[in-house]
């Protein structure tokens, strides 16, 4: 058996050489960060056609999209607990195989009933799958001495540009949305199991062997210490929550409105393109960066290059300045999700896979409830004004990035002294 690399000591810049079962574990979690991306896109195209085949009313149809995010919800907080009991790569293949059965469903929905509940179902799953995959990934990291976290996460962006040309392949081609989504069920699940076998093996048991070993300490202490995990993870809800209020921001208004500013349709949609490319370059870039930098300097200038690059736009409505506005929030943004559930992995004082879950499950909550907010904003005032919401993230985070750690060797563990008082 491969001898495990030599840890890096805190605060060098210094990179561990991964061995060969590290690198064959990095390969198969980016399958699965890829497999997920594009399982649910593979949906969202076909998204319309469902609508107008079941005869859903506009209202009946936000409902049953809204199911997904709300199984995501549910199911979310269950998440750590799955993980300690079959392993983060166990979980992450069985959450993958399962939200393909939903996937599958949702193909062959005859009803809006059905169609709500394989997107519940789905959803559900899918909680479980991207906090796995992020646990087996940060396990992956600490194996290799530096960040890769954020190749994961370009990875799944890819893999989101994927499942949508393969739904737009099977939606030119005529094929039936119900053979379609099976097709890529499959297919992807299949890639994921396969993925499974070069995974990291044995359960994940470092930070909770980390737990036990410990000293033991005053209750006065162990209180002081559980308090100050409490606020930084807080903290970390934030960040990682204005990472997905600007993502959401673009997805759900960019189009909309580039259109009030009187850009045509096809422009319209490159508001959203520019944010999620720009984010994907930032992801790819992120731990060349956050190796070089410290992730706490990364997330300051991505938070500031969000805030001023949207406040910009906003404040000098074009839509040339619009666009670059977008990508600039794409660019800011793109690592703070990763960074956010990397200080959570690496808190002191919880088991394995709870930092994770709790971040996760928060993010969620606020994706889920972002859009309303920036609708009724909108309604009130001027959708200029909801969109707000994006420098006023980037504020967030340039805040709020002192709850990480300013060494420059990103797979070091993070204690509190690392955080400024």
């Amino acid at each position: 058996m491969s001898t495990p690399p030599a840890p890096v000591s805190p605060g060098t810049s210094a990179r561990a050489t991964p061995d060969a079962v590290a690198r064959r574990a990095r390969l198969a979690v980016a399958a699965l960060f890829l497999t997920n991306g594009a399982l649910f896109a593979n949906v969202v195209p076909r998204f319309p056609s469902i609508k107008a085949e079941l005869g859903l009313s506009n209202a009946a149809y936000g409902l049953a999209i809204a199911a997904f995010p709300t199984g995501a919800i549910l199911a979310g907080l269950g998440a750590a607990v799955v993980i300690r009991r079959l392993g983060s790569a166990r979980a992450a293949v069985i959450g993958t195989v399962i939200t393909a059965v939903g996937v599958v469903a949702v193909g062959w929905s005859p009803s809006a009933l059905a169609f709500g509940a394989a997107l519940l179902f789905a959803g559900s799953a899918d909680a479980i799958t991207d906090v796995a995959q992020n646990t087996h990934g940060l396990r992956v990291q600490r194996r290799y001495g530096r960040s890769i976290i954020n190749s994961f996460h370009a990875l799944w962006s890819i893999g989101a540009v994927t499942g949508g040309a393969m739904a737009a392949a099977a939606i030119a081609l005529d094929v039936p949305r119900g053979v379609h989504l099976s097709i890529s069920g499959v297919l992807l699940s299949a890639t994921a199991i396969v993925a499974l076998r070069f995974c990291l093996p044995g359960p994940d048991t470092e930070r909770d062997a980390e737990l036990a070993d410990a000293p033991a300490t005053t209750s006065r202490v162990r209180a002081r210490i559980g308090g100050r995990t409490a606020l930084i993870l807080l903290a970390l809800v934030v960040v990682a929550t204005a990472g997905t209020l600007v993502e959401d921001a673009g997805s759900s208004w960019a189009a909309v409105y580039l259109g009030g500013l009187g850009a045509p349709e096809a422009l319209a949609a490159t508001g959203f393109i520019a944010l999620v490319g720009a984010q994907f370059v930032g992801r790819a870039c992120g731990d060349r960066l956050v190796d070089r930098f410290g992730q706490r300097a990364v997330a300051r200038v991505g938070g500031g290059l969000a805030a001023l690059g949207m406040g910009l736009a906003l404040a000098f409505p074009s839509v040339p300045g619009t666009i670059v506005g977008f990508a600039t929030a794409g660019l800011g943004v793109a690592t703070l999700v990763p960074a956010a559930m990397h200080e959570a992995d690496e808190l002191p004082g919880l088991r394995t896979g709870t930092g994770v879950t709790i971040v996760s499950w928060l993010m969620r909550l606020g994706f889920l409830v972002s859009p309303p907010i920036v609708g009724l904003v909108a309604d009130a005032t001027s959708l200029r004004v909801g969109l707000l919401v994006v420098p006023i993230a980037g504020v967030a985070a340039l805040v709020l990035a002192r709850v990480f750690s300013t060494r420059r060797t990103a797979a070091t563990t993070a204690t509190a002294a690392d955080v400024e008082a």
